[in-house]
């Protein structure tokens, strides 16, 4: 998105980045702009981990705190108000621009094509929904069979980095029509498995990975299509390191954040 923005020109030397997220994209601006030597603010809700505004302050971020029970929906409010009118600020604003989806269409998509032979199903958590939507795009292209699954949070359930479109904020970038099902993952679900994951697959993940991980669980039965070797393939959570002794292999493991599996008689399709 900055480069996008740079090449674009949509943004000028001395102008602040201001991006409501519920901290991971925010951690990662925070980090770029202090590369590229802009100022960075934040504007997330206030009851986010401890670890997102110690990593944000780590890179120099400013932090806005937002009301906590919104969730990100209130986030984005706030951000919206702080920048309507003042041009000394710069948004990306990763729910409504394209530069998010072509990252994962460009990106994690090519490298999930280039591990697998191929790909039954593509499970991820539904945040902005760029990941869905670039890798969707890009895996349907590749085999128009495949289907993409959205995990959501239940109606009402906060749950930072995600969302449950029933709340009623759809972020623009996302394109109902590119998802084949959804599965609603309840809170209790995402924490039980985030307590097994770390002894039983040697992943650590927040409650929020774990939704994919919990949705992608109820794959086994159910699927319509022979599965192949390589139908499903992990990559290590990006926020966590593993808990493996020193010189352990990398094992694939149905528990990541980016999930290829087959989908279960438990999916549905999209509201």
């Amino acid at each position: 998105m900055m480069e996008s923005a740079e090449a674009d020109g949509a943004i000028a030397p001395g102008q602040t980045v201001l991006e409501p997220t519920s901290g991971n994209t925010g951690i990662a601006l925070a980090m770029i702009c202090r590369r590229k030597g802009y100022p960075f603010t934040a504007v997330m809700p206030d009851n986010v981990t401890e670890e997102r505004t110690q990593l944000l302050r780590m890179f120099g971020a400013e932090i806005v705190y937002s009301e906590g029970a919104k969730g990100s929906n209130g986030a984005v409010e706030l951000a919206l108000e702080i920048c309507e009118g003042d041009a000394s600020y710069y948004m990306p604003y990763q729910y409504g621009n394209d530069a998010n989806p072509g990252a994962h269409y460009h990106g994690t998509a090519v490298e999930i094509l280039d591990e697998l032979d191929e790909v039954a199903a593509f499970v991820a958590g539904l945040g902005t929904g760029g990941t869905l939507m670039g890798v969707g795009r890009r895996l349907k292209e590749a085999d128009p069979e495949t289907k993409i699954v959205a995990a959501e949070p239940m109606q009402g359930e906060l749950v930072q980095g995600l969302r449950s479109l029933e709340d009623g904020f759809i972020p623009p970038i996302i394109d109902l029509s590119v998802l084949d099902r959804k599965i609603m993952v309840s809170n209790r679900d995402a924490i039980v498995w985030t307590q097994k994951l770390l002894p039983e697959e040697r992943y650590f993940q927040p409650s929020s990975g774990t939704r994919k991980t919990t949705a992608g669980s109820t794959s086994p039965r159910g699927s319509t299509r022979p599965r192949s070797r390589s139908s499903r393939g992990s990559r290590p959570p990006s926020g966590g390191e593993r808990a493996g002794r020193p010189g352990d292999p990398i094992r694939a493991s149905r528990c990541s954040v980016y999930h290829a599996a087959r989908v279960g008689d438990r999916a549905r399709g999209p509201a």
